[in-house]
């Protein structure tokens, strides 16, 4: 005989397989694309890096900007990978899909009435929440897990291989990035109620945050980027200098767990 308990797990597992599997199509392709883009990345760093025309370049911006765009760490592939395909590919582009996503997990539902359909059965509310966010698993995991060796074998072919250390720790990493912004969509789309609206203040959100923190890191405020999660990610620090920040790692965790459970008390109280 099944308790409370049991039920919840049992929901919460059946909603994760159900809305991952919905996932998988728009996973292949994202990874495809990135793994693409990635590509592209690693067959013009050679010359990129290599290049005259660079440094002149970097010589002639002023220094506030070349440190804003992640420029400085563009002396080498794995600077180039780190300053730039990461930072657009993961810091703002897959956190943003991740966020938009999550924002419409749960509100999308609750916009059109599915969710009334689904709380119809002897189902609490708060497994089907955190049902839908574990579904999040499927792209995070995913993407990482198919664009890392690409990448890898990559930059094999062009004879300058990243460090297969630094690279595993970089996509790693990023799964509580990631998981954090999920949570912070999930949160707006249970306040919001509204998918649409809530995934667009979500994608406002990653790419505020990605701006506030680099703007922040050049100035004498650098101080008041600890509330943007992407201070907890600095690509070049890993990729380039092999430096794993794990209390950030632990931090946006935290605040994962607590956007999560802040999301299922705002779920459990509000009207559908």
């Amino acid at each position: 005989m099944t308790g409370p308990a049991d039920q919840r797990r049992s929901t919460t597992l059946a909603v994760a397989r159900f809305e991952g599997r919905k996932r998988l199509r728009t996973t292949a392709v994202a990874a495809a694309v990135l793994s693409a883009y990635g590509i592209l990345f690693v067959w013009v760093g050679p010359d990129l890096v290599g290049g005259e025309e660079l440094q002149v370049l970097l010589d002639a911006m002023p220094p506030v900007l070349v440190e804003l765009l992640g420029f400085e760490s563009l002396a080498s592939l794995s600077g180039l990978l780190a300053g730039e395909y990461y930072t657009f590919g993961w810091l703002v582009g897959l956190a943003g899909y991740v966020a938009y996503t999550a924002a419409g997990a749960v509100g999308g539902d609750m916009e059109t009435g599915r969710m009334d359909t689904l709380l119809a059965a002897p189902v609490s509310r708060s497994a089907v929440l955190l049902g839908s966010f574990l579904a999040l698993l499927v792209p995070i995991v995913g993407i990482n897990a198919i664009t890392a060796p690409v990448l890898y074998l990559a930059t094999v072919a062009v004879g300058e291989p990243l460090s297969v250390a630094d690279l595993v720790a970089l996509h790693a990493l990023s799964v509580p990035y990631l998981l954090c912004w999920g949570a912070v969509g999930l949160l707006l789309g249970v306040v919001v109620g509204r998918s649409r609206t809530a995934g667009r203040v979500a994608l406002a959100l990653v790419f505020a945050s990605w701006l506030t923190e680099s703007l922040l890191d050049v100035s004498d405020y650098a101080w008041v980027g600890a509330v943007t999660p992407t201070r907890y990610l600095d690509t070049s620090a890993v990729l380039v200098d092999g430096q794993y920040d794990l209390v950030g790692t632990i931090l946006l965790l935290a605040a994962t767990v607590f956007l999560v459970a802040v999301s299922s008390r705002a779920f459990a109280r509000r009207d559908l």
